[in-house]
């Protein structure tokens, strides 16, 4: 499973290495320079996430697959470079009001922040047919259980 870069701060409880690699916004943007990502993006203002070529190598070197959590333009990007060797899935919510319901339950954002996440869910709605699937993430076991038959299939191929 790969570990995306990020230069945001960490939240309670994650771990550099763990959850992302934590870089600071000056050195994720030398990183940028250096071409050391196979994609980047910046999500939010002053915010980036992106996939370092090192953290690929490394993947690859153990198992020979990739699997990425990443968000839409980060996965559209992987599918341009990687084409008919990846297989994209577009995860998506029930509904803008049960995502929305979601994100306030889990309480790691502010009313802006908050505003800014379902402000950028609704652009990267609209991008949802350009990938290979969409698993509509209504009930989470199901969802799981669906995107796993998908990876399964795209590996047997």
């Amino acid at each position: 499973f790969s570990i995306s870069a990020t230069s945001r701060a960490p939240r309670e409880g994650e771990v550099d290495g763990r959850e992302y690699h934590f870089i600071t916004p000056e050195k994720f943007r030398d990183l940028i320079e250096k071409k050391a990502f196979i994609e980047w993006e910046e999500v939010y203002p002053g915010q980036f996430y992106g996939t370092l070529r090192s953290e690929l190598d490394r993947i690859w070197e153990q198992s020979g697959h990739a699997v990425f959590d990443i968000d839409v333009m980060g996965g559209l990007n992987l599918k341009k470079e990687f084409g008919d060797r990846a297989c994209a899935i577009f995860i998506k919510p029930p509904s803008a009001e049960v995502l929305e319901e979601r994100l306030r339950f889990r309480g790691s954002d502010d009313e802006a922040s908050l505003q800014l996440r379902l402000d950028k869910a609704g652009y990267e709605m609209q991008f949802a047919p350009q990938f290979d699937h969409i698993v509509v993430n209504d009930h989470l076991e199901a969802a799981q259980s669906e995107a796993l038959a998908l990876v399964k299939e795209f590996l047997a191929q």
